[in-house]
């Protein structure tokens, strides 16, 4: 196996997108603390071939501050060069030079894919060098094969064999930032925008920002509308008008194309529409602002844990390893053979060019093909082929988070597309037990994707202190299927209704609980709604933090993010500014510990990076509280740098919903509806419903990649009901990389043994899941 003392070298693909910094760093640490020699390769594959200044030795130091930059620092470069052999020849020199063996591609198919073509071309390069005389043949031996791992960047999220590639949801951003604005101007002034989001041979951003937005229409490359779509697209705009609504948004991938292979351009369907229509129009193409701007958290985090895997890929690598690509599923860091993934990809293009337009859809993955079922069921009302005997009720209970509202609606329209009643209730359980409910239609719960907050209202009342209430309201409104979207309180909650069945014979109907708040405290789930959209504000306060301190200079800011018991917000966060320690509850801390903190800050103090940042969970320790840190850092730091405190406080609750999270909350609604329609058909009997077993009342959650219900009798027995926390929590593992990046005294040993603990490292699938 390669050793740890060999040579690693980054280089980056000829296209930027958000989020390669933070690999970057990732790559660089990881390799340093192995015992590597990291070098970084400036302007992509053009550095490779050139050499000289472009070839250059990081240091811990090198790539410090940059994870919340976009672009990247090391730059990026088309190479004519490279995709000779000549080009290739001069590369491999080039690296020899440097004793390089072990290479770290950043980058879309087409640049993996040449790396793969240098990597098989390597032996027969180095014995060209040695009959040349430009290396010796001990040399050649020394080097004589070259690793190959590769880290997938593109904003489309068009390769396939991961689950997002790294810079896609930081585009998602962007085009979200855009719809939002837009939408307020289309509703002022009752226009119509056509919204061209880039995607030439891939319609996901497109796909997702409409999801996620609500669009009137989409147009995507895999899936070309009928024939005849524009008179169709026209009587649905005006019937859209026609009920009161006061805006459009056309969503269109710039690749789009109909049925014959005809490009369809956004001023195309402009003319169209106000032809037609005579509707207020207007076109917006984003273009290269999708590419820019600060990365989000996700693909902060998953740049530094791809980072990290590509490191280890390197050095278990032996001669027979294949050139392996760092994927993403679900949670986990995953390694699959480079080519079968390019091949794949391949394959969807090939289907796209033969018009194989519905196996296109497929060969993308479950989670395109999932996004595109869905956006069809919400997008237009669908009349119910029959009335349902059945309804529901739909209630927010716990503090607010975003993307409660998407899941509301989603629900509400997938019910009405199923013929049950639907009936929403204001302030929670609370309101349930007053009677605050009513019945609601398709057009109730139009613009409420975007809205941050609850649109119904939610309190934390729980249904133990007016059960009987709660009951009657049942009876009254015959209430057979509760969903209720919150947090904690919401599980706890449906729990004490469960609990109350052998007592109430009201409460033996079908019960679902959705999930929802900042801290991801819920069991039964790896990530609740509305915790992507907390790490992003949190994160986006302390990246000006972090400016503050730098301008300063030998200031440390103690920060205290939001979560209860669950350190879940503030490690996340910490990985995502690169902050220097986390205290999280869930992982003990000593006053031994606060002094290694202090000591390393010190240190810091003295090279150019004169800027600390500690993160504190709001419970994290009883007695060492943000005040205590704070005196302890300024007394322990007096004469070398002075602190600062920050309570982040609401702010984490507010904002309008990331991309994941309206994307995420619209998908559990309409799974949540699904399943409790299906479990209604079941326990239906005799003209009633009578639910009694515990599979009836679940928890829906995401779990890695796969959607699950869990019976919340059977989450009780893996509860700590004390501190509001499942028992085990995915996320931990997470914490041992926001150590090693900070420059803590963590193993590698321990550092394996815990990601080997939460983390299946290695996988065959390619296909992309929920």
């Amino acid at each position: 196996p390669c050793g740890a003392q060999d040579p690693m070298g980054i280089s980056s693909s000829r296209i930027t997108f958000p989020g390669m910094n933070a690999a970057v760093r990732a790559v660089t640490r990881m390799g340093i603390y192995v015992g590597a020699k990291v070098f970084l390769i400036y302007e992509g594959y053009e550095g490779l071939v050139e050499g000289g200044d472009n070839i250059k030795q990081a240091n811990w130091l090198s790539v410090s501050n940059i994870i919340q930059l976009g672009g990247t620092v090391i730059g990026s470069a088309r190479c004519k060069a490279f995709t000779t052999r000549a080009g290739r020849l001069r590369a491999a020199r080039n690296l020899v030079e440097h004793g390089i063996t072990n290479l770290c591609v950043i980058g879309g198919d087409g640049s993996l894919t040449g790396a793969d073509i240098f990597r098989s071309e390597w032996a027969g390069l180095l014995e060209e060098l040695v009959r040349d005389g430009q290396i010796s043949e001990e040399v050649a031996r020394k080097n004589c094969r070259l690793n190959i791992v590769g880290l997938v960047g593109s904003i489309d999220n068009d390769f396939c064999g991961t689950d997002m590639t790294i810079g896609t949801d930081s585009a998602l951003h962007r085009i979200m930032e855009v719809i939002d604005a837009i939408t307020t101007t289309a509703q002022s002034h009752q226009r119509t925008f056509v919204l061209e989001v880039m995607g030439r041979h891939c319609g996901y951003l497109a796909l997702v920002s409409g999801l996620a937005s609500g669009a009137d229409w989409l147009f995507i490359p895999e899936s070309p509308p009928e024939d005849g779509w524009e008179d169709l697209m026209c009587e649905r705009l005006g019937e859209t008008r026609s009920r009161g609504s006061r805006l459009n948004i056309i969503i269109i991938a710039e690749g789009a194309i109909d049925r014959s292979g005809k490009p369809i351009s956004s001023n195309y369907v402009k003319d169209l529409v106000v032809q037609r229509l005579g509707f207020d129009t207007r076109v917006t193409v984003l273009g290269h602002v999708q590419r820019g701007g600060t990365p989000s958290a996700f693909d902060r985090v998953l740049s530094s844990k791809m980072g990290m895997e590509a490191v280890m890929a390197l050095l278990e690598a032996t001669p027979d390893t294949p050139a392996c690509v760092v994927s993403l599923s679900g949670n986990q860091s995953v390694r699959l053979p480079l080519m079968e993934c390019v091949q794949v990809t391949k394959d969807v293009q090939k289907a796209m060019d033969e018009k194989r337009f519905e196996e296109a859809i497929q060969l993308r993955g479950r989670s395109f093909e999932n996004n595109w079922n869905i956006y069809k069921l919400l997008a237009h009302q669908k009349p119910a082929q029959e009335k349902s005997p059945f309804s529901m009720a739909i209630l927010n209970v716990g503090a607010p988070a975003a993307g409660m509202n998407a899941a509301v609606r989603s629900a509400v329209r997938i019910g009405i597309c199923q013929g049950h009643t639907i009936y929403v209730v204001s302030d929670g359980f609370e309101g349930l037990a007053k009677g605050q409910v009513r019945e609601v239609g398709w057009h109730d719960v139009a613009g409420w994707l975007g809205r941050g907050g609850s649109m119904l209202g939610t309190k934390r009342t729980l249904p133990k202190t007016c059960m009987e209430k709660i009951v009657e309201n049942v009876r009254k409104f015959n209430i057979q299927g509760l969903l209720v979207i919150g947090g904690f309180e919401a599980y706890e909650g449906v729990l004490q209704l469960v609990e109350a069945r052998g007592q109430y014979e009201e409460l033996c109907i079908v019960m679902c609980v959705i999930p929802a708040t900042i801290s991801n405290n819920v069991p039964g789930t790896d990530f609740s709604l509305g915790s992507d959209t907390a790490v992003n504000a949190a994160m986006e306060s302390c990246d000006r933090i972090k400016q503050s301190a730098s301008g300063t200079k030998r200031r440390v800011f103690i920060v205290e993010t939001m979560g209860g018991y669950c350190g879940y917000l503030s490690t996340v966060t910490g990985i995502a500014v690169g902050a220097d320690a986390a205290y999280v509850y869930e992982d003990p801390f000593t006053i031994h510990d606060l002094k290694a903190n202090v000591e390393h800050l010190t240190d810091k103090m003295k090279t150019d990076i004169q800027r600390g940042l500690v993160l504190r969970n709001e419970k994290c320790h009883e007695h060492y509280t943000t005040e205590f840190l704070y005196n302890l850092y300024s007394s322990e730091g007096k004469g070398i740098f002075d602190c600062r405190i920050n309570v982040l406080g609401h702010l984490q609750q507010g904002g309008a919903p990331t991309p994941f999270d309206r994307n995420y909350g619209t998908k559990l609604g309409v799974k949540a509806v699904l399943w409790m329609s299906e479990k209604l058909q079941q326990v239906y009997s005799k003209g009633r419903v009578f639910a009694n077993s515990g599979d009836t009342a679940c928890v829906i959650g995401l779990r890695k990649k796969v959607v699950a219900f869990s019976p919340v009798t059977e989450l009780k027995k893996v509860t700590d009901f004390e501190h509001r926390l499942p028992q085990e929590q995915w996320w931990l593992n997470l914490r041992l990389m926001l150590k090693m990046l900070a420059n803590y005294q963590i193993s590698l040993t321990e550092y394996i043994s815990g990601q080997m603990e939460h983390v299946t490292r290695r996988t065959l699938s390619i296909e992309k899941g929920f």
